[in-house]
């Protein structure tokens, strides 16, 4: 008996010493002795609705760790608690790879059909360090569109606006720079008057503690159980700050300030395919689904929610052609890049030809969802875009597939 109790001590031990060290992570104590959030015109509105009236509605708006995300979760679960004689309605409006730019554009689509919304959790920059990295003006124009376009429509709206973290987020900020997105994006939030959270310099100070750590607690850009909680546990401290406030005796509209750039997509659309123009090569398929194409290195490539067994405007070959004609002042295309996505061709208003390419970073393991900007800095009127598949000298790089329009 005494030498099974000391071999399984022994082995409790060994265990012990294999595992590794629980993170010492105390989510009320904050590394640098500050806070990562800034209340701003606050939660007013939302808070006297949960509170007095006994409902609410809170769509989170974002990326794939919102779309598949615990913290969304645990913060559904805070708010039920905080309130728990209110009838809430949670809205998962998280979609993949999407970004502040194609979120601009889905607005109405996916938030602003669900009725009046109460509180608007928004996050885009990760995906937009990762989409758009030379593009700081598209994470502005997509940002402040989602803000703008927002408070335009529904006044009462309180935004949340949050800035998750990525490795590259934190080699910006341990060397002395701000990452793009988060600037960007913090921008819109003080002009427009919106909380904002920081994850990723807090996420960045609390490693460079030692509090936990990137590769084992962590565990990346779409966090382990625990990166979710880290996120949670720092949402719902600015939540018991925000509701700390009394409650308001009315609710209060938002001010719509002057835009900070007059080329945002604050007037975002998706617009419908059915009424391009097909001039030659492409059609009109009902319901698209991959084909042989998906074969890649011998393994099947993915596709998206809402981008397979929908309608697409698709071409295969080179030359295939089509138009659309729009009033606004930008436009682009919502498309799916595969493995074989192409190069375009496209003109606005019968003016010089210009050359994209539709492939991405992840085009060759994913039918992607993208949006692509054509043109943003057209006068407000009414134009003609005409796209046409460019030659390729790559053999099966010469395909299209458009599942909406992107007007402005």
């Amino acid at each position: 008996m005494i030498m099974k109790k000391l071999i399984f001590s022994l082995f409790a031990l060994l265990l012990a010493n294999s595992l590794p060290a629980e993170p010492k992570y105390d989510p009320a104590k904050l590394p640098k002795g500050h806070d990562y959030f800034e209340l701003r015109d606050g939660l007013a509105n939302c808070q006297r609705k949960f509170a007095q009236e006994k409902t609410g509605r809170v769509i989170f708006l974002g990326g794939s760790i919102t779309a598949g995300g615990a913290w969304r979760q645990h913060t559904c679960d805070y708010l039920t608690k905080k309130f728990p004689d209110t009838k809430f309605e949670f809205i998962n409006a998280g979609i993949g790879s999407m970004g502040s730019v194609p979120h601009a554009f889905r607005l109405e689509r996916d938030v602003l059909s669900k009725g009046p919304v109460d509180l608007l959790f928004v996050e885009a920059t990760v995906n937009d360090t990762s989409n758009i990295p030379d593009h700081p003006e598209w994470m502005l124009r997509g940002m402040e569109g989602v803000v703008r376009h927002m408070r335009a429509v529904s006044p009462l709206t309180d935004i949340i606006q949050l800035h998750f973290v990525m490795e590259p987020h934190m080699k910006d900020y341990n060397a002395g720079r701000v990452p793009d997105s988060v600037a960007q994006h913090e921008k819109v939030a003080v002009a427009y008057g919106n909380p904002s959270l920081n994850l990723a310099r807090e996420v960045t100070d609390r490693i460079n503690a030692g509090e936990f750590t990137w590769a084992d607690d962590f565990k990346g850009l779409h966090p382990a159980p625990f990166g979710h909680q880290v996120y949670a546990n720092s949402i719902a401290r600015m939540l018991d700050a925000a509701f700390a406030k009394p409650i308001a005796s009315a609710a209060k509209e938002h001010g719509l300030p002057a835009m900070i750039d007059a080329q945002s997509y604050a007037k975002g659309r998706l617009g419908d395919i059915a009424q391009a123009k097909i001039i030659k090569g492409f059609a009109l398929v009902p319901s698209w689904k991959p084909g042989d194409e998906t074969q890649a290195s011998g393994r099947k490539v993915g596709t998206r929610e809402g981008f397979v067994n929908v309608p697409a405007l698709v071409g295969t070959e080179a030359d295939a052609e089509f138009e659309f004609s729009f009033d606004g002042a930008g436009c682009g295309l919502f498309i799916a890049s595969g493995p074989d996505a192409g190069q375009i061709e496209f003109s606005i208003d019968g003016g010089p030809s210009r050359t994209l390419d539709t492939m991405t970073h992840w085009s060759a393991g994913l039918h992607l969802p993208w949006a692509l900007i054509l043109d943003d800095q057209l006068k407000p009127g009414s134009h003609t875009a005409k796209v046409r598949i460019a030659a390729s000298s790559t053999p099966g790089r010469s395909a299209l597939r458009v599942f909406h329009l992107l007007l402005n």
